[in-house]
């Protein structure tokens, strides 16, 4: 088991079934209670707290699948493993659709227990972690509006719209694409004395100047050909509210002179026409480009630049605030399992960190669609290793610093075979003996991998503490207890 030790329950009628049980799971490092009746084990679920329960079908006061259902009354999420003789097997699979989480028959082997049970106290681990960040985003101490962090990158940030959202000064937001810059300006829209009137996003694009300005500013009866009755433009629908800038960098300079008249004047005149119309807008403007590298190459204004730059805000990449990762995964989440009607969805352990491990140079916009990707196509409510891009999986580029030159003497393709083997016998370590999870931690198929053990010759290797994974008299790996 990982972490910190599993604690299992057992209950079973049988002495010798639950000494055995108590010997194999003690030597896997496990910390074990047990009990004889249906009672005794409900009993001790009231006192402890356990990863995993593996009850037998068969008790004297009680039949198992009573306690299974007041076990699941009392904790939903708590995996039951079922304890059968080959002769109730259709009760077991009942109990599975009552929601036990596994079932063995007797006499059962050590190996396949053990992988019963570690896959078991995973998904408890999981659920546990998952509630927990559940928890944490709904208290609302890792959220800011709808900007979601509990890195101390983001809690500056939040600290920074909370101070700067009540004014009407202006705001340059700069970040990558994918940072959330536009909700940075949502939110200092809805906590300031402006939240009830309109919120105007302006996408600067690439515009030309004549149509970008007809957009901003409105334009009179015919002011140009096609302008069939006066219009306004963006800049009176925000009046008493925000505009928002969106690539502000890409705005022309044509454009840029007049932008800065409404930002100190807060006036301006339609396309076409001659009256001055007086506004009261709060401007904020957001780019991916660095605006002073723009001043400097003749691409931007400058006096604009600092009309514009009154409160700098600079969003972090989510490379440089990975610990918001986990978070940021059960937000979207919880998002994308409302349009799927499913809850309780959950990332395993090794697509987290596969996760957590990219730079993502999309940001918080390619992690929410990797999410939603993996929503729509697994066919659980599990998001493991396969559901993740290769894009992300695979992020580790080549370098020429990482080609070794092979021994002299020695063929290439023999140190290949030795490096083959020795990643497949981490892979196997990592994975407790399981081939299938190895398998997934090298991205191959189960098939693969198990003919490449048996090319190899690649033999379990012993676990520690020194534990032969047989009963708790002494027997051979894999042989029958009960």
């Amino acid at each position: 088991m990982t972490h910190s030790p599993a604690h299992i329950l057992v209950i079973d009628d049988e002495e010798i079934i639950r000494e055995a049980l108590d010997a194999l799971l003690t030597m896997d490092g496990c910390v074990v209670r047990t009990a004889a009746t249906g009672a005794e084990g409900l009993a001790l679920l009231a006192e402890e707290d356990f990863d995993t329960v593996l009850l037998d079908l068969m008790l004297p006061d009680r039949s198992g699948l009573e306690v299974l259902d007041e076990i699941r009354k009392g904790d939903e999420g708590l995996p039951v493993v079922m304890i059968t003789a080959f002769g109730t097997i259709d009760t077991a699979v009942r109990a599975t659709k009552q929601g036990a989480f596994h079932y063995f028959t007797k006499p059962f082997k050590n190996d396949e227990v053990l992988v019963v049970l570690r896959n078991a106290v995973e998904r408890r681990r999981l659920e546990r972690e998952n509630l927990e960040l559940r928890n944490r985003l709904k208290s609302g101490s890792h959220r800011f509006d709808q900007l979601i962090g509990g890195s101390a990158r983001m809690k500056t940030l939040f600290d920074l719209i909370s101070r700067a959202a009540p004014s009407r000064t202006t705001m340059l937001i700069q970040g990558e694409s994918g940072t959330g810059k536009e909700l940075v300006a949502q939110a200092c829209h809805r906590h300031s004395a402006r939240s009830d009137k309109a919120f105007v996003t302006v996408n600067s694009g690439n515009l030309p100047p004549d149509l970008l300005e007809s957009l901003l500013f409105g334009h009179v009866k015919g002011a140009f050909t096609g302008a069939v009755a006066t219009k306004k433009g963006l800049f009176e629908m925000a009046d008493r509210g925000t505009i928002f800038f969106d690539e502000i960098g890409n705005v022309p300079l044509e454009t840029q002179a007049k932008l800065l008249r409404v930002i100190q004047e807060r006036e301006f005149m339609r396309l076409g026409g001659v009256d001055t119309i007086k506004v009261d807008v709060r401007i904020i403007a957001a780019t991916n480009v660095e605006l002073r590298k723009s001043v400097a190459e003749g691409r931007f204004r400058e006096d604009l630049f600092y009309r514009l730059n009154v409160i700098p805000v600079q969003m972090p990449a989510l490379r440089d605030r990975k610990d918001d990762i986990p978070l940021l995964v059960q937000h979207f989440l919880e998002k994308h399992s409302e349009e799927s009607r499913k809850s309780g969805w959950f990332v395993t352990p090794d697509a987290l960190d596969l996760l957590t491990a990219y730079d993502w140079p999309g940001n918080v916009r390619e992690l929410e669609n990797v999410i939603e990707r993996a929503v729509v196509l697994s066919p659980s409510r599990e998001i493991g290793i396969d559901l993740v891009p290769d894009q992300v999986r695979f992020n580790r580029e080549f370098k020429e610093t990482d080609f070794v030159v092979p021994p002299e003497g020695i063929p290439l393709r023999e140190v290949l075979s030795n490096a083959e083997r020795r990643w497949i016998e981490s892979a196997l370590e990592a994975a407790g003996g399981v081939q299938k999870k190895a398998a997934e931690l090298l991205f191959i198929k189960p098939t693969t991998l198990n003919e490449m053990i048996k090319r190899y010759d690649i033999r379990p290797r012993r676990r520690k503490p020194e534990f032969d994974n047989g009963s708790a008299s002494g027997a051979p790996p894999g042989d029958d207890v009960g």
